[in-house]
């Protein structure tokens, strides 16, 4: 018998990580870097501005290298969540790879993750893949849209990767 496990607890609820569970900051500065393609750069720049706004409010640093074509995220004395960091990376190759900023930004919750994967080494048969990716799309989308809904899970296919 647990005196502490009472019947009103939802051991399922994630407790939100604020200020004061860290009130010293991290002792150390973390950076992360990726690459974007060419065609990027245009919706990166008009979008840009919103995600300073939001990793500014979690206490990160970020930097858009058009010359470069690289997006580059930091911790800085603000920073009081040591995992958000690892977040921020998440953000950064989301937008490299194409997700929508509202979706990308969705990351920065403390309930949200994402993961990629690489359905291309799936299937040796060129053709065999080029339909069961047609499969999972479904005609207009509407598979893809019905995995959405039933899992509330933002998914994109784009090229080898879900």
């Amino acid at each position: 018998e647990k005196p502490w496990d009472v019947d009103g607890i939802d051991h399922w609820k994630v407790e939100p990580f604020t200020k004061e569970d860290n009130p010293n900051g991290l002792l150390d500065e973390s950076s992360f870097a990726t690459l974007f393609p060419k065609y990027r750069e245009t919706y990166l720049r008009e979008v840009w501005p919103s995600v300073t706004r939001a990793l500014k409010d979690q206490g990160v640093a970020c930097e858009l290298n058009l010359v470069e074509g690289s997006m580059t995220v930091r911790t800085t004395r603000k920073t009081f969540d040591p995992y958000v960091i690892i977040k921020a990376r998440d953000l950064i190759k989301l937008l490299s790879r194409s997700v929508p900023a509202p979706q990308a930004l969705k990351i920065l919750q403390d309930d949200v993750q994402c993961d990629v994967v690489k359905i291309g080494g799936l299937v040796r048969n060129k053709e065999r893949y080029v339909k069961r990716r047609q499969r999972l799309m479904g005609p207009n989308g509407s598979t893809l849209k019905a995995i959405e809904m039933l899992t509330g899970c933002y998914v994109l296919v784009q090229g080898n990767t879900v």
